[in-house]
C-alpha cells in the first residue's frame, strides 16, 4: 500500500530496557532502538557525521551523543541536537504488538 510503512519484527518489547539502546539488523541496516522512559524509538545507527556508529555513544533521556565527535540527535525525530554533524539521522516507526517488537523497514 502506497504511504504505508512496512513493519518487520525485529525482536522481543523486553530486548531494550529503560534507559538503553540496542542495535537491530533491518535488510542490512543497523538500526538503533532506544527505550527513554519506557517509551521506544527506532533511527538508523550510523552518526551522519563521520559516520560512527550511535549505539556505542550515550543516551541520556531522548538525546543520543556520538562517541566521536559528540554530536548529539534527538532519538524521538532523529533531529541534529548539536554539531558538527548538519544533517538528521532516519528516525524509524516502531511498535510493540503484544511482546513482537516490530520496526519499520
Amino acid at each position: 500500500m502506497e504511504g504505508k510503512a512496512m513493519l518487520v519484527r525485529i525482536g522481543n518489547s523486553k530486548d531494550v530496557t529503560a534507559g538503553q539502546m540496542r542495535v537491530f539488523n533491518i535488510a542490512g541496516t543497523q538500526v538503533d532502538v532506544a527505550n527513554a522512559d519506557g517509551h521506544l524509538y527506532a533511527f538508523d545507527d550510523t552518526c551522519t557525521h563521520a559516520g560512527c556508529s550511535l549505539a556505542m555513544g550515550k543516551l541520556d533521556g531522548t538525546t543520543v551523543t556520538c562517541h566521536c565527535h559528540g554530536s548529539q540527535f534527538d532519538v524521538t525525530s532523529g533531529a541534529v541536537i548539536r554539531g558538527p554533524a548538519t544533517r538528521p539521522v532516519r528516525s524509524r516507526l516502531v511498535q510493540v504488538e503484544g511482546e513482537a517488537l516490530l520496526a519499520e523497514a
